[in-house]
């Protein structure tokens, strides 16, 4: 995913329903496919990142697959990153991940993390993936500012 565009980043505010005030992302259409995802700004500043689990996010065990947590992490570090990422693009550089627990359809999965170090070409950040104050999934990872060619 890039990092946030002119508007503030993340398309536009839900104005009704359970998501009503957060942000959707609609710049990355694995993302929307895999999701949809939401952020928000907390008062600190800091984002929130969050989604509704549902059956298609799951494995073949009614669990949550991995490979959906790793997607929201992703999703999540460029929120973090925020300011850092000074609106240009970025992509990610290296992620890891460990898996902690499972979650189950109907839960709400949740992520806040911070920026460790911001430098002229590189941002590191580390956070984790929650539900119901049980950690899912810890992260750490390096997102890569990068000039757009054309």
């Amino acid at each position: 995913m890039d990092g946030e565009d002119a508007t503030g980043g993340w398309g536009g505010v839900v104005e009704t329903g359970e998501w009503a005030g957060w942000r959707i992302s609609s710049s990355d259409p694995f993302e929307m496919h895999a999701g949809p995802f939401y952020m928000k700004r907390e008062p600190d500043g800091g984002a929130v990142c969050a989604f509704r689990a549902e059956p298609k996010h799951m494995n073949g065990g009614e669990f949550m697959h991995g490979g959906c947590l790793m997607t929201f992490a992703d999703y999540a570090i460029f929120a973090i990153a925020g300011s850092a990422l000074d609106g240009g693009g970025s992509v990610t550089a290296s992620m890891n991940c460990e898996f902690i627990d499972a979650a189950r359809v109907g839960e709400m999965i949740e992520s806040r993390g911070e920026v460790v170090r911001a430098g002229g070409s590189l941002v590191f950040i580390r956070g984790q993936v929650t539900t119901g104050g049980r950690t899912l999934l810890n992260y750490s990872a390096i997102i890569k500012k990068v000039r757009r060619k054309g």
